[in-house]
């Protein structure tokens, strides 16, 4: 993963978390409602350790979520994007926006970019969406992206006690979708 790399779209930039990134990725973490279905709300030293993390798997193995600039304002407004950890039911593109950033169509358009960058470049054959029963707006989501609900999932430990469905598609289901 080259320093410089980004994808952009209409209104979006996306790029490797940086560490300027930190004080808005805190805030977003610790917001109970945009973390609902993540776990919920954490101290900015867990919100550390989880960005360090995903920063981590970016220079490990080239894989992981992507920090979201809306292009107009420069403000960071989430992270999302192609994702696989140990364990996880399958490689995944997932998204998670400050709240701030809600009902503007960003998950959507950043998602439709990451999952071209995800069969195009990273050659995966199918990408799924881990989803809570209850994230009505994560699976419209999904559904604008093309992906259906295949039913429940497992996640690994420590999450094993989550419910979630998977959703997902092939990348030929993705190169055939009507845009």
């Amino acid at each position: 993963m080259s320093a410089g790399f980004s994808i952009e779209t209409e209104r979006l930039i996306l790029r490797p978390i940086q560490i300027e990134d930190f004080s808005r990725w805190a805030e977003f973490m610790a917001d109970a409602e945009s973390t609902r279905f993540l776990g919920g709300p954490t101290p900015p030293s867990t919100a550390w350790r989880g960005m360090m993390s995903v920063a981590g798997a970016w220079h490990l193995t080239g894989v992981g979520m992507l920090s979201v600039i809306e292009k107009s304002s420069g403000l960071w407004v989430g992270r999302l994007g192609p994702w696989r950890p140990e364990g996880w039911p399958g490689p995944e593109v997932g998204w998670g926006l400050h709240r701030d950033a809600w009902g503007k169509g960003y998950a959507v358009e950043g998602a439709a970019a990451a999952l071209d960058y995800a069969f195009d470049v990273l050659g995966w054959d199918e990408v799924i969406h881990c989803i809570a029963p209850d994230n009505h707006p994560s699976e419209r989501v999904a559904e604008r992206l093309g992906s259906t609900n295949r039913g429940p999932g497992r996640m690994p430990a420590p999450y094993e006690d989550i419910a979630v469905n998977i959703w997902g598609q092939t990348r030929e289901q993705w190169r055939g979708r009507t845009r």
